[in-house]
């Protein structure tokens, strides 16, 4: 299984630069600078997975090129990470696809909160399309959409799916179980805080972000990495997320070949100054950086 990842976003839940902030990282020239909403892109094995959708979606799939998407998964429902979901409706219009939302249940509450237009008996014309697919800590499958049903869209009216015989039924956003079978995405679950949140394995490279602690139970599931992705949001201890040196500690203790450094803060020194900080098998990660397995 071959696995590219593109760092969409490595910033924090503001992004940096910060605004009205007059830091120099903020208001730094070089492009590594430049830190989106943590978000990042997976290619596996002719898939396009997604790995949150917060504010700056629409942004990142324009810088990335992505007009098609079969996956997008949620580690966790704070809306860094989620905020952007309203935007999928270009590509429902454009690829004629549902979104195949991947999340856990305590995630999906929070999106009929947040979106309750999307989940609506009757909905607004124009409303986001998508399919939940409920996951846990356990492995599962995330398959190709292309044979999901193709949408068609009517005026004024919204999406419907062609029936066999032409007629045309409502589409609606079920509420699946995730495949097991033949799983090729592995959940890592960690604590943001208190929060239970996930991240992801894909082959051998690891996505975590917003952690602040990672279980024993979970460290096998961490062997063998040739990449690993690990969050951090400053030098001192921080109640959500990992500190630099606990970071540094949980990478050293992993061994993977290479970690990189996301949902970074203005608190860091400029990319190519921080670089020359860090371990040589440690570097912060930046927008549009892609790492193969």
């Amino acid at each position: 299984m071959s696995v590219e990842l593109t760092f969409l976003g490595t910033g924090t839940s503001q992004g940096v630069p910060i605004i009205g902030c007059k830091c120099a990282k903020c208001q730094s020239t070089d492009p590594r600078d430049k830190r989106l909403r943590s978000s990042a892109l997976v290619r596996m094995d002719g898939l396009s997975i997604l790995i949150d959708a917060g504010p700056d979606f629409r942004a990142q799939m324009l810088a990335a090129g992505v007009s098609h998407l079969d996956a997008i998964l949620l580690t966790h429902n704070h809306k860094d990470h989620t905020g952007g979901l309203d935007d999928v409706r270009s590509l429902n219009y454009i690829d004629r696809k549902a979104a195949e939302i991947f999340c856990e249940e305590r995630v999906l509450k929070t999106l009929r909160n947040d979106y309750a237009y999307a989940f609506a008996e009757h909905k607004y014309p124009g409303a986001p399309e998508w399919h939940i697919h409920l996951i846990d800590e356990k492995p599962f499958r995330v398959d190709s959409n292309k044979d999901s049903g193709e949408l068609e869209w009517v005026h004024d009216v919204g999406y419907f799916y062609r029936k066999p015989d032409g007629s045309l039924e409502a589409s609606d956003n079920a509420i699946l179980e995730a495949p097991h079978q033949g799983a090729n995405v592995v959940p890592i679950r960690g604590f943001h805080d208190d929060m239970p949140v996930l991240g992801f394995r894909f082959g051998n490279i690891a996505y975590i972000t917003d952690m602040s602690r990672l279980p024993e139970e979970e460290m096998d599931k961490l062997t063998g990495l040739e990449h690993l992705t690990l969050n951090t949001v400053g030098y001192k201890p921080h109640h959500s997320h990992f500190s630099l040196e606990e970071a540094l500690e949980l990478a050293e203790r992993i061994g993977p070949k290479h970690t990189w450094l996301t949902h970074l803060s203005h608190t860091f020194p400029c990319h190519r100054d921080f670089c020359r900080d860090l371990p040589p098998a440690v570097q912060p990660a930046y927008d549009g950086l892609t790492i193969n397995d």
